[in-house]
């Protein structure tokens, strides 16, 4: 009978973008960073780790490692395994579950229809507690531990730019990496600040990916003056050896307060 309890079956890390899926015994987790060595280990990323579970994968007649995952999880029973739940593993590593991974182009040839994996993808985590976990150790799942990272990628992008601090700033590029999404989403950011209210959120402290000020946003000078900010006198840009330029905070997760609609 399936629990909240479950171990690991599998365990897969990647070093490079080129590279496949290597299949491992140990992965090391490091807080505010995700899997040591790892292509996708980022600070502010929401999908330093992606987690299936074992019955799932079967169901799809799926290989482990196809769907590259990192970790492949056995026992959990499917309502518990969640956007929002908490995984603790025997060595006191832990991992937040932030939301389903979405299928895509990379493993279109594994199904008929990605239609048939939406949601069953398995789901993308952060590193909250560092540590080792091996393969034949075991998990325990605590459901609904965290509010789940919602599924639109323009809601996190709000939530993300309300947690925007007077006196910071960041990139497209930082926003992309903060959301979860693919570089490709460059370009969408420009409507997506279109159409975001700039009373009720702070679009002034966006940058673009050069870190320019931008020419659509109402009085962005004079409101990051207000707020601190300097100003190269030759260029358009803030001052990249200003103390604020930059993300923050550095990390976002631990803290079920932080970066939640």
């Amino acid at each position: 009978m399936f629990s909240t309890y479950g171990s690991i079956l599998h365990l897969f890390t990647k070093q490079k973008h080129s590279s496949p899926m290597r299949e491992v015994q140990t992965l090391n987790l490091k807080l505010g960073h995700g899997i040591k060595g790892d292509i996708n280990a980022n600070p502010i990323s929401p999908r330093q780790v992606l987690v299936v579970r074992h019955e799932d994968i079967v169901e799809l007649a799926i290989q482990p490692g196809e769907l590259r995952e990192n970790v492949v999880i056995t026992g959990i029973e499917s309502k518990n395994f969640v956007p929002g739940a908490l995984i603790n593993f025997d060595s006191g590593a832990a991992i937040r579950l932030t939301f389903h991974c979405e299928p895509c182009k990379r493993i279109a040839h594994l199904v008929k229809s990605l239609k048939v994996i939406q949601g069953r993808r398995g789901i993308l985590g952060v590193v909250i507690k560092s540590g080792a976990i091996q393969v034949g150790s075991n998990c325990q799942i605590e459901p609904n531990r965290f509010p789940a990272l919602s599924e639109n990628v323009y809601e996190r992008f709000l939530s993300f730019i309300k947690k925007v601090p007077s006196g910071k700033v960041v990139t497209y590029k930082q926003i992309i990496q903060a959301i979860g999404v693919d570089n490709s989403y460059m370009r969408v950011i420009p409507i997506y600040i279109k159409k975001t209210s700039p009373i009720n959120y702070p679009i002034h402290r966006i940058l673009d990916s050069k870190g320019n000020l931008i020419t659509y946003i109402p009085n962005q000078k004079d409101k990051l003056e207000s707020e601190g900010m300097k100003f190269l006198c030759a260029v358009n840009s803030a001052s990249k050896k200003n103390e604020y330029f930059g993300v923050f905070p550095e990390y976002l997760y631990e803290d079920e307060t932080i970066y939640l609609n």
